[in-house]
Order: structure tokens, then C-alpha cells, then sequence
């Protein structure tokens, strides 16, 4: 059976999931241009501000 590729975070690529999002022009926009800037990607961004929140409001209830 082969083994399941690991994606840049090191999770098995079947953990992850697509979804979709609106955003205003301008502000796809500036994000793309900031993930050029700091060699990344708005995926790597995105998903990086959801962990901080998702962590941030678990405290919160603790």
C-alpha cells in the first residue's frame, strides 16, 4: 500500500481539505502581494492566522 505524501507541514496529504472563501478584490490582492514578499503562500498565511484564532479562543475558554 503507498504511503501517504506529506505535505509542507509534514501531515499526510489527505488530511487536508479544499474550501472557498470571498474575499474584496483589494484584499486578495494585498494578501497575494504579502505572500510574496515573505516566500509563502495565502494558504500557508491563512491557515496560519486560523490556527493563532482557533488557539487563542480555546484559552479563552480554559
Amino acid at each position: 500500500m503507498p504511503k501517504a505524501k506529506k505535505s509542507g507541514a509534514g501531515e499526510a496529504k489527505e488530511s487536508k481539505t479544499n474550501t472557498s472563501l470571498r474575499l474584496e478584490r483589494k484584499t486578495l490582492k494585498a494578501l497575494k502581494v504579502r505572500a510574496i514578499e515573505e516566500d509563502t503562500s495565502v494558504q500557508k498565511i491563512i491557515e496560519k492566522l486560523i490556527e493563532g484564532y482557533l488557539k487563542k479562543a480555546a484559552k479563552r475558554e480554559s
